[in-house]
């Protein structure tokens, strides 16, 4: 048998990105770039450099997923379509909160490498993954993340516990911490992947909110451009058509510009808040007394910025589909009074066509009496020529006898003539 060639790549896909087992005391550390296909490239090369750094093999042109341990942490590379994201990994002891300052894995990065990566930085996150009986919430949490935006739930079925603030804090990197209860070290993986995600694909989700905000005053503007243009169709004549429809047609023009240049986004934007609410619900939450889950939250927070997305979206299209209907309108116009003009000119040209057929029968008289004239002088001299050699009659008198029969065979010559034309 013959295989696809994409069998295999296809076979793989669900794969892809997989989450990796992790075993409690861990910290993670995130970084999220957002990246064009020129960064793109630059941060293979980057990720390259870093192995070969440490004497390791460099991933080849066509790889999007690489995990690597490089000793004293564990690096984690993915390339996505907009964005690269580098997640690093390290084992951290069970009483890390009793320190001032919290250990992280970023610590162990080389510091100069890891300000040098390709692209803009779209989300940071630390997240600090420790078995339930090391903490102590009442007094650890509270160094770690600010207690008046805490959110908390117990999650994967009530077997581990998240908590997070969803702030920036001074070292530009927001923070979540799980608490593993029972769950198994894949578990744990899973977990901590689904809440990377939520925090990577949030943000991704929140870049067509300025979009959106500068497409609502582009929009307005078009919509006031349009009211306009109706009234001015409205009461428009005949010579202020053509204006009206080139203004009509640079309207379109920029109404459609703006949507090409934003429904990538808004269609990306959708596909990333779908992802988050998916995401939530796999983490399987549930409700911790006094606290606000992160599903409630997202819903409280994500919804204005949502709805702020999609109504841009439907604004535009309907926008779109009103210019649309005021061109075919206008177009329409313009149409039917080229048609009454072309009418009109028909209706010229038949009348001049008329007079034409008129004149032409006053005349057609006179040509039949100059033909017979001719044709009768035509006789006179073959008279003269015949009489010399014994033509019994003068030339005038067989002029005179054969002007009846040349009158009648040119006036049915004539009429023989004017009706094949006309029948033509």
């Amino acid at each position: 048998m013959i295989d696809h060639p994409q069998r295999l790549a296809l076979h793989n896909e669900v794969h892809a990105r997989p989450p990796e087992p992790m075993q409690a005391p861990q910290v993670i550390s995130r970084v999220v770039m957002w990246v064009d296909r020129a960064s793109a490239q630059a941060s293979r090369d980057h990720l390259a450099q870093l192995l070969r750094d440490n004497h390791l093999p460099a991933p080849d042109a066509h790889t999007n997923h690489v995990r690597m341990d490089l000793g004293a942490y564990r690096l984690r590379w993915e390339l996505h379509t907009e964005f690269v994201s580098w997640t690093f990994m390290r084992p951290v002891s069970p009483d890390v909160f009793a320190q001032p300052d919290p250990m992280t894995a970023v610590q162990a990065v080389p510091q100069k490498w890891l300000t040098q990566l390709p692209g803009e930085c779209l989300a940071r996150l630390h997240v600090w993954l420790l078995p339930s009986s090391t903490v102590d919430i009442h007094e650890d949490m509270p160094k770690v993340l600010h207690d008046d935006t805490l959110v908390a739930s117990t999650v994967a079925e009530g077997h581990g516990e998240v908590y997070t603030d969803f702030q920036l804090h001074p070292d530009g990197y927001s923070r979540i911490v799980l608490l593993t209860g029972s769950l198994t070290p894949r578990r744990q993986g899973r977990l901590v992947q689904q809440m990377l995600e939520i925090e990577t694909y949030r943000m991704a989700a929140l870049l067509g909110v300025p979009a959106a905000r500068e497409a609502s005053h582009a929009l307005a503007d078009a919509e006031r451009e349009l009211a306009a243009l109706a009234n001015a169709i409205r009461n428009a004549s005949s010579a202020d058509e053509a204006g009206l429809l080139d203004r009509l047609t640079r309207l379109a023009g920029e109404v459609e510009g703006q949507y090409a240049s934003t429904h990538s986004r808004f269609s990306a934007t959708r596909a990333y808040f779908e992802l988050v609410d998916r995401r939530i619900r796999d983490i399987a939450e549930s409700r911790m007394p006094g606290m606000q889950t992160i599903a409630e939250f997202m819903e409280r927070r994500l919804s204005p910025a949502r709805s702020t997305c999609d109504w841009a979206a439907r604004r535009q299209n309907a926008l779109s589909e009103r210019v649309s209907r005021m061109s075919n309108l206008l177009r329409t116009r313009v149409d039917f009074e080229q048609q009454q003009s072309s009418q009109e000119l028909l209706t010229t040209m038949n009348q001049r066509q008329d007079v034409q057929l008129k004149l032409q029968s006053t005349v057609e008289g006179l040509s039949v009496a100059a033909i017979t004239y001719y044709f009768t002088g035509l006789v006179s001299y073959l008279a003269k020529g015949a009489e010399k050699v014994g033509w019994p009659f003068s030339p005038d008198i067989t002029a005179a006898c054969a002007l009846p029969f040349v009158g009648l065979l040119v006036w049915l010559s004539m009429r023989r003539l004017h009706n094949k034309v006309f029948k033509k």
